[in-house]
This record gives C-alpha cells, structure tokens and sequence, in this order.
C-alpha cells in the first residue's frame, strides 16, 4: 500500500472521526451526556474506528481505482430523551451537526488556497482535503435512513408528511441491511452525478 494510499485513508479516517464528535457535542450542548460518559468526546480515532467502514471499505476503493471514496466511523451515542433543547428540531441539530463539521473543515482549508495562505504548491492536498469533506458532508445529507439527511428531512417536511416519513424511516433503520441496501442503490444509479456535484462544489470552494 503506498504513501499516498496511506495518506488518504487516515484524511477519511480524521475527517469521520471529527463528524462523528460534532454529533456527540451537538447532543451533549443539547442536554444529553451519553457520548461524555462513554468517553466518546474525543479525537482519538482509535475510540471511534469501525475495522469496516474506516479501513478496510476505503482501502478497497482507492486500491481499485474507484473515484467513489467513502467510510464511516463508530456512531457516537446520544439518547434522544435527553435532548432537552432544540425542540422537535432537536435530532434534526444533532444530526446536522456532522456534515456542518465537514462543511467548515473544506470551507476553512479551501479558503487557506484561495486567498493565498497557503502556497500553490499545495492545492493537490488542499484538493483531497475540500473533496472528501465536501463529499461526506453532502452524501450524508441524503434523506434516506440511517443516514443523517433522513434526520433533518423530517424536521423540515410538514407534520403531516413528517408521520409518513418516518414510519419509513423507521423501518429503515430498524433493518440496517435494508437501509444501506437503499443507500447502496442510490449510489449505484446516482454515483456518477453524485461525484460530478461534488466536484463542482470543491472546484467552486477552492478557485479563485
């Protein structure tokens, strides 16, 4: 496994890591303390790997050529009971506050590019670095279950459409296998475009 290889996977593993925590901190500033307790407010990635989603599934995809580079770390746990803040919008937050990290963490170093910070010789790794939090930060916004966008979705939609939505997100996410067969699908027939908008917005974050 080459440098390069190496490199771009501990990016994903950092940039899920950091993901995961902002749910944990989210959750914990709106009155739940179940990720503090299990010591999961912490950018040690040894705590949050998945053997799985952080190592084998990205090495898989970037020792084959895929121009689709993805995985997930350990969810940090948060009991929604506890959510004393936020509302009916309180796991929306909670759920939201992943991407958001990722949305600051590309908008930040592409920023640090753009107006000259950083030096030009360093695009190739500023590149890598707004691509794949762009990427994680938008694919988790898709609405379908256990993803984060599933969350958000049902905040948004009227109450009456929010019920029927989340029956289906229920049962989507009481069957794991089902849901990311779903998720695995949309990837499948939309991966190519999915890609294309990510580019975009990366092109878009980092040129001057």
């Amino acid at each position: 496994m080459g440098i390069d290889v190496i490199f771009l996977i501990a990016l994903l593993v950092m940039s899920v890591v950091i993901h995961e925590v902002s749910h944990g901190f989210a959750a914990h500033w709106l009155g739940d303390p179940t990720a503090k307790l299990e010591g999961r407010l912490t950018l040690n990635p040894i705590v949050h790997i998945d053997p799985l989603g952080s190592v084998i599934l990205p090495a898989i995809l970037l020792l084959s050529g895929s121009s689709f580079l993805f995985g997930w770390a350990k969810p940090v746990p948060y009991n929604p009971y506890n959510l004393r803040k936020g509302g009916r919008f309180a796991e929306a937050i909670v759920a939201f506050a992943g991407p958001l990290s990722n949305i600051v963490i590309a908008l930040f170093c592409g920023s640090l590019l753009r107006f000259g910070i950083l030096p030009a010789t360093s695009a190739p790794l500023v590149y890598s670095i707004v691509f794949l939090n762009v990427l994680l930060a938008v694919f988790n916004l898709i609405p379908i279950p256990p993803l984060d966008g599933s969350k958000v979705f049902t905040s948004i939609l009227p109450k009456s459409l929010a019920f029927q939505y989340e029956k289906l997100r229920s049962i989507l996410e009481q069957n794991i296998i089902l849901g990311f067969s779903t998720v695995i699908l949309f990837v499948l027939v939309f991966g190519g475009y999915f890609v294309q908008l990510v580019s975009f917005i990366t092109d878009s974050i980092i040129t001057v």
